[in-house]
């Protein structure tokens, strides 16, 4: 959701997690090339569906649930419950400064950041672990090996994270308190098993993990040796790879190849980026094909690779209609996927557009100005259908452009 969007394995239920550092710059590519965006139409706007003309009222919406006073935005959100939700955000201040707010059932408040969390130079993330524990964890880009202090949240106060994992921890994967999986490198992931971390050496450079079940976890990125890799202009030409996990080990998986015919463009490269598990169990993987724009006239249009698991193998997925076509879902309901862009592809193959409205001109916003909503992270609260969003309404105005952090919460058609 990774902008900003990337996935849970069992975010199939419970919401969105987003790939960190890496992955989250080669997601955010895909989507750009694709020309797809994170950003919402503003209201009036008439964005095509599935092809048929639809009623503005038959889409869901993004109703506000708290505008921040500050510039700037939200980065993460998640909850226990109706009456307990938390969320991360960060002011355009030039400073280190991140916001961290908790509504209790009646009012957001602004709260001081654990003191057990340490010092952090970038907004904590939120994990949701379990029905009744949050962690909340430093993000840090820098190498190193060193252990960074975690926090858990159990619904009364924070306390420290017993033994967390050493290194830089990319995107994490909580199937529950007994069931996580975390990236700490290209090639390295660890897994919890309640007591300890447990590090595990993956087959290819990895991206992105999903948790389809227990003892059946994902990982997509890329290889650069093997069969489609001969090299262009001394270079190795990159190729989507996956692996699996069965509970004893990680097992590289026969992947489809991308290469473009020749002439080849200027240092073109293959993978995966994104990999999604349904809640019925079905595993689907998104990448690109791409290239280095600008240096020749005569430019091959980029290939979006767009895959299932079927029958052991993976094969290419049927395209979505209309504006769903292009876009990466990331995050599944009891009635469809919601895709990156604030677009919602119905069970019954509508493709439908998540409406917003304007912010109030209290803001700061004007009448005449340009708004874009851009959600970092969306989440369903536990035993719910509500669903939370956090991220921003960047204003285009002449003289006084800003962010403002906004949480949204959906509102079904009727």
């Amino acid at each position: 959701m990774r902008g900003a969007d990337g996935t849970s394995g069992v975010g199939r239920a419970m919401g969105v997690r987003r790939p960190r550092a890496a992955a989250c710059a080669v997601l955010a590519a895909l989507l750009t090339a694709a020309g797809c965006g994170n950003g919402s139409e503003p209201d009036g706007s008439r964005t095509g569906g599935s092809g048929a003309s639809r009623p503005e009222s038959a889409s869901p919406r993004w109703e506000f649930e708290h505008i921040a006073d500050f510039s700037g935005g939200f980065t993460d959100v998640a909850a226990l419950g109706e009456d307990d939700i938390w969320a991360v955000g960060t002011e355009n201040n030039g400073a280190s400064n991140a916001h961290l707010l908790h509504y209790d059932g009646e009012r957001w408040k602004r709260e001081p950041l654990p003191e057990a969390l340490g010092d952090t130079d970038y907004p904590p993330v939120l994990e949701e672990i379990g029905d009744d524990t949050l962690w909340l964890r430093p993000q840090k880009y820098a190498t190193g090996d060193g252990v960074t202090p975690w926090v858990r949240w159990d619904g009364v106060r924070w306390s420290a994270v017993p033994n967390p994992p050493p290194g830089n921890v990319g995107d994490l994967e909580a199937a529950g308190p007994r069931d996580i999986w975390a990236l700490t490198g290209e090639r390295t992931a660890v897994h919890f098993d309640g007591s300890r971390w447990t590090t595990t050496r993956l087959p290819h450079r990895t991206v992105d993990l999903a948790v389809a079940g227990p003892d059946d976890v994902w990982a997509v990125g890329s290889r650069s040796t093997g069969p489609g890799t001969e090299q262009v202009h001394g270079e190795p030409y990159d190729q989507p790879a996956s692996s699996h996990w069965d509970g004893t080990s990680w097992q590289q998986v026969e992947t489809p190849q991308s290469r473009f015919d020749e002439p080849l463009p200027p240092e073109p490269g293959a993978g995966l980026l994104k990999v999604f598990a349904l809640a019925d169990g079905e595993v689907r993987a998104y990448g690109n094909n791409t290239f280095n724009h600008g240096e020749v006239e005569d430019e091959p249009q980029e290939e979006f690779i767009r895959l299932r698991r079927a029958d052991d193998r993976w094969v290419e997925q049927e395209q979505a209609p209309g504006g769903c076509a292009l876009r990466v879902p990331v995050a599944q309901d009891d009635e469809g996927l919601f895709l990156d862009g604030n677009w919602f592809l119905h069970d019954d193959g509508r493709c439908l557009k998540i409406k917003r409205h304007r912010l109030p001109v209290s803001t700061g916003a004007r009448k005449d100005s340009g708004q874009t909503l851009w959600l970092e992270e969306i989440h369903r609260v536990p035993g719910t259908d509500t669903w939370l969003g956090a991220g921003k309404v960047q204003v285009t105005q002449s003289g006084d452009p800003f962010g403002a952090p906004v949480l949204v919460r959906l509102k079904r058609a009727a």
